[in-house]
């Protein structure tokens, strides 16, 4: 019986990790640290799994990325809760140190570790098997203290008396690491962490962190004045999803389209059949006035398409012409679409056909 769904996603730019936890039964999610730039990508995951994301969580307010709560939000309606002492706009449940943030049967505790930034909360599942540590503490590290109210000695007391008091057991997921290692656990980092572990004290500690001189994140100062307003910015309107047609994203990064829009809307788009010849002319036919480009052929006659006209390509069940979409949109084309299951979806619907 499994007793919580989670994922573990990642944004390679920043080194960010994303976190979705959900009751099974009930359905209920949450996501914390969300990423702006792959907001699409986890509303997809949570239509595709049915899940209903109740909150997205900030463990702080993030100097590297801008966060896709605000994004979410329009997407999925879900609430943005972040520690109080933040002092962002936008939250709809600022957090303090005790709370409990339910979804369905489950519930995570927030525990304020302040000494990265001033408002920095660590999310602890019920069970303590879990807890989610932003940047206070790291896989074999911590968060930097030299920017954004940081405090060494404050971090150093938050680590020690609200995470290291945990289990030995419970597993440790950070907000970042930046050579891929996913995951660790209070006992490792007891033991095995450079900064804090073994019988590292204060001073040991203070002296490592102040002496890290570190360059300041590239994205600073964009991220944190858009964190501060909950991800809210101009280029949080520009991520929108496609305004052109009802398209959907899927968690595999392809725009899709259901066949009952092309049908009603054929005048308006340009169909790109990447099929073969002997398909486009056989047993399934072809949709009314669209072009036959074989998928092998279609890098050779990009020059031949309008790049500001949207295009819905198509082939026997959608596989083909998803790899078309894609080939398209890194071409610089920006409104195409997969025709969702293709003709065999086109055929399930009893759309007309010509052969």
């Amino acid at each position: 019986m499994i007793s919580i769904v989670f994922r573990q996603l990642h944004d390679l730019r920043s080194g960010t990790y994303t976190y979705l936890l959900a009751d099974p039964t009930m359905r209920q999610a949450v996501l914390i640290d969300p990423v702006l730039e792959h907001a699409r990508r986890d509303s997809a995951l949570l239509r595709e799994l049915d899940l209903k994301l109740e909150f997205t969580l900030e463990t702080h307010v993030h100097a590297d990325h801008v966060t896709g709560a605000w994004m979410l939000k329009r997407l999925t309606s879900s609430q943005i809760a972040l520690a109080a002492k933040s002092n962002a706009t936008g939250i709809d449940l600022p957090l303090n140190h005790g709370d409990k943030i339910q979804f369905g049967s489950r519930q995570l505790e927030a525990r304020a570790t302040p000494g990265h930034t001033d408002g920095c909360m660590t999310y602890v599942l019920d069970d303590k098997s879990m807890a989610f540590t932003g940047d206070a503490l790291l896989i074999r590290g911590a968060g930097r203290t030299d920017f954004q109210h940081g405090d060494a000695r404050t971090l150093f007391r938050s680590i020690k008396e609200q995470i290291f008091t945990l289990p030995d057991e419970c597993l440790i997921y950070p907000a970042h690491n930046y050579v891929g290692l996913p995951c660790s656990s209070v006992r490792e980092e007891k033991q095995f962490n450079p900064r804090i572990g073994y019988a590292r004290d204060e001073r040991d500690f203070v002296g490592y962190m102040e002496n890290l001189g570190l360059p300041h994140p590239k994205q600073i100062d964009i991220a944190v004045p858009a964190n501060m307003k909950c991800g809210y910015t101009e280029f949080a309107e520009a991520a929108q999803a496609p305004t052109w047609a009802p398209v959907t994203y899927t968690y595999a990064g392809i725009n899709e389209i259901e066949p009952v829009w092309v049908a009603e809307n054929l005048s308006d788009v340009r169909v790109i059949d990447v099929r073969e010849l002997n398909e486009y002319t056989g047993e399934l036919g072809h949709i009314a006035g669209s072009n036959l480009i074989p998928l092998p052929q279609l890098n050779e006659r990009l020059k031949s398409l309008d790049k500001d006209a949207p295009i819905v390509t198509v082939c026997r069940s959608g596989g083909r012409s998803a790899q078309a979409a894609t080939l398209l949109q890194k071409a610089g084309f920006t409104k195409v679409a997969s025709l969702f299951g293709g003709m065999l979806n086109w055929h399930g619907q009893h759309l007309p056909v010509n052969r």
